[in-house]
């Protein structure tokens, strides 16, 4: 293995280590893969293509609100999802190029 091609995750290794702790909880990664299939598939009117509401998570994951919030504050944190506020509601949206990197990053050990 190239020594360089570890420069990303030595640049910045706190933001390595929120993103592989974010990704530790299966409800976490159920959440990414709500978010990920783009496509809400719901009844809700909050929702949009590409754009999941906290509403839809929790409805969809069997989840408390507060619960949903709790998971969706560590994945912001961790740069792997997005948050738009629209009224009353939080629509969230996953950053894929986050979790491409994380992959390669993940790879180079």
């Amino acid at each position: 293995m190239a020594e360089a091609s570890l420069e990303h995750v030595k640049a910045d290794p706190a933001q390595f280590d929120l993103v592989f702790k974010a990704l530790a909880s299966q409800q976490r990664r159920e959440i990414l893969r709500v978010l990920g299939a783009g496509d809400p598939s719901t009844d809700h009117s909050c929702c949009v293509k590409d754009d999941v509401c906290a509403c839809h998570l929790s409805d969809r994951l069997g989840l408390a609100a507060s619960t949903i919030s709790h998971h969706m504050t560590i994945l912001r944190n961790a740069g792997l999802v997005t948050a738009r506020k629209e009224g009353l509601w939080v629509h969230y949206g996953l950053r894929r190029d986050v979790l491409a990197q994380a992959a390669t990053d993940l790879g180079l050990y």
